[in-house]
């Protein structure tokens, strides 16, 4: 495996575009996945390739429940990347994470509905740990710019992901906070567990957009709202990203998470469904050349 670093960035509401970027041109990636959710913007800033994918297209197209995460996973794959750094937008279930925060979520709670959310399926099962599903070393590495960018990270939150598109009611929003989560979203899953299965350490730097709908006495999420805080939450994420990829050191140490499929499969290889080993070229395809070893 190469020792060189190529990022790749999931922008989501409020991260759009990297001005920092070099030599870059938009490239379409095919995935076996079916459509992701655009082209991949490529380039490079110093030593560090990158790779930005727009996570809901540029324009801001994709409802967060049809998202294509497994194409957009594996098409940042094919794209060459080792690593993702996600971008997202949330609302805050934390009176310690008011609007304007910087978050390094470090947990998930996944309360999706409906969302494919593995690359895997009968003739091909595999079983990926998730117990910590980020890369402490890039969520580390990330803090540090943000830092470095005029901001204040804060270390360590669980993210609760919601289906969506409507934002939570009070109810909800005050069961989220029982259940320990600290801040709320509609992306972060499955993407966390895609990347993981992708054998792609992932980090996910939340920006704060609003108080969650659980403090009584105050209006309900308010998008007008949202949209001015994500426009000032973006330019520091815009510093923060730029700082992070400028302080990667020249090598890239390989990371446990690039072989997290070792252990993972256990459908017998005589069992193994071609068809979908196909699929997997870019996910699994490490495995499929130890094999033909």
């Amino acid at each position: 495996m190469s020792d060189e670093w190529v990022i790749g960035i999931i922008g989501g509401s409020g991260l759009y575009a990297i001005e920092a970027l070099e030599d870059e041109q938009w490239i379409a990636v095919q995935s076996t996945w079916g459509e992701p959710s655009d082209e991949i913007l490529c380039g490079r800033i110093g030593h560090v390739q990158v790779r930005f994918m727009p996570r809901h297209g540029r324009g801001h197209r994709v409802l967060p429940g049809r998202l294509n995460a497994r194409a957009n996973i594996d098409a940042l794959k094919r794209a060459g990347c080792t690593d993702i750094l996600a971008i997202s937008a949330v609302g805050s279930l934390s009176e310690d994470l008011p609007p304007g925060s910087f978050v390094l979520v470090d947990q998930f709670i996944d309360n999706t509905k409906g969302r494919p959310s593995t690359f895997f399926d009968n003739g091909f099962v595999a079983h990926v740990a998730m117990g910590d599903p980020v890369c402490e070393r890039l969520t580390e590495l990330t803090a540090a710019a943000v830092a470095q960018a005029g901001g204040e990270p804060h270390r360590g939150a669980t993210y609760l992901a919601m289906e969506g598109p409507q934002f939570s009611t009070r109810a909800e929003s005050k069961l989220y906070r029982q259940w320990g989560a600290q801040v709320i979203g509609m992306t972060g899953m499955p993407e966390a567990k895609l990347a993981r299965e992708a054998e792609l350490p992932y980090a996910l730097l939340a920006m704060v957009t609003d108080w969650d709908s659980w403090r009584d006495g105050e209006a309900a999420v308010d998008v007008g709202a949202i949209l001015a805080q994500m426009a000032a939450n973006g330019d520091l994420a815009r510093r923060a990203v730029e700082e992070l990829i400028r302080s990667l050191p020249p090598r890239r140490e390989s990371s446990p998470i690039d072989r997290a499929l070792d252990f993972a499969v256990i459908t017998a290889p005589e069992q193994r469904d071609r068809g979908l080993m196909t699929k997997l070229d870019a996910v699994a395809g490490r495995l499929f050349a130890q094999d033909r070893g």
